[in-house]
């Protein structure tokens, strides 16, 4: 049947440079079934500093409207990491949204309109080196004061796993947020190392973990229990047992330079567009396929 060019929604080019997934059709089709073709487009997905809520509004009369729309939404997920934590925003609604949550829907969609054919890049080298990047924002939920987990992994060049969590627990510091971001995404980074090696592929260890909190590093390198620590629960601490197997290396990065913002926050459109085309994190590149001219999230250098 020859090669593959659509799948379940997917578009799959192939090139010199590797494979491009995308869904720039469905991404249309959303679109247009929202009746947004003539909107204009916004350089965000969601409004800068932007913090939902159940509010005390009136709840929406068509909930099915708003419920197909987030499903749809988080199908897309799949090629687009830059919709992330909006959709992750948004799909806490679904029971009861209210027309703030809709109408943050609709600036979603109007940021899609702009970028519809942004996809993702997996890069034909053979560089299997892993390295992950997370960010916790501290008590962001305004309903339960919850913190929100961010990670994003590269093998190579390529983004192959991106998460944005609300936090099963309150969190009674900043630095505690982080860490506990920090153990998702070694939790995340050990079963992907096994799934790797599972198919004959060996990425180099330690694999570098990048945090811009300092005192979460400090959390993870000291292995005295103390005030700040005792009353964290003790299945986090197992990122201090993979950083003394030597499979983790924490590395501090400046916050500025952080991808995992990506992940945590409502940005503002400077912001937003440097995370996804500055170093260390996700950059835009281009590729000429025959599908056209196709713009590519992410690949760090």
């Amino acid at each position: 049947m020859g090669e593959a060019r659509f799948f379940l929604g997917l578009e799959i080019c192939r090139s010199k440079d590797g494979i491009v997934l995308s869904q720039t059709k469905y991404t249309n089709d959303i679109i247009s079934d929202v009746e947004m073709t003539q909107a204009k487009a916004t350089s965000t997905p969601l409004p800068a500093g932007i913090k939902l809520s159940n509010s005390e509004e009136e709840q929406m009369q068509n909930l099915e409207a708003y419920r197909r729309l987030l499903g749809r939404l988080l199908y897309l997920g799949f090629t687009r990491p830059d919709i992330c934590h909006g959709t992750q925003q948004l799909s806490q609604y679904m029971q009861h949204p209210n027309k703030s949550h809709w109408d943050a829907a609709l600036y979603l969609v109007r940021y899609l309109k702009g970028t519809a054919n942004r996809g993702l890049l997996f890069n034909a080298d053979d560089d299997y080196e892993l390295q992950a990047f997370c960010d916790a924002d501290w008590a962001s939920c305004q309903d339960t004061r919850r913190s929100l987990t961010g990670y994003c992994i590269f093998i190579g060049k390529a983004l192959i796993s991106w998460k944005t969590k609300k936090q099963a627990t309150v969190s009674r510091s900043s630095a505690e947020a982080e860490y506990r971001s920090m153990a998702n995404t070694t939790c995340e980074l050990t079963w992907i190392f096994n799934l790797l090696r599972n198919l004959q592929i060996h990425p180099p260890t330690p694999v570098p973990l990048h945090c811009d909190n300092q005192a979460a590093l400090y959390i993870t390198a000291n292995p005295v229990f103390h005030e700040r620590t005792k009353h964290i629960e003790i299945d986090c601490h197992l990122i201090r047992d993979k950083y003394k197997e030597g499979f983790i290396s924490p590395v501090h990065i400046a916050s500025k330079l952080q991808p995992a913002d990506l992940f945590t926050k409502a940005l503002p459109g400077p912001r937003f567009s440097y995370i996804v085309s500055k170093l260390p994190g996700p950059r835009f590149s281009y590729i000429v396929s025959k599908l056209g001219l196709v713009n590519i999230l992410p690949s760090p250098t």
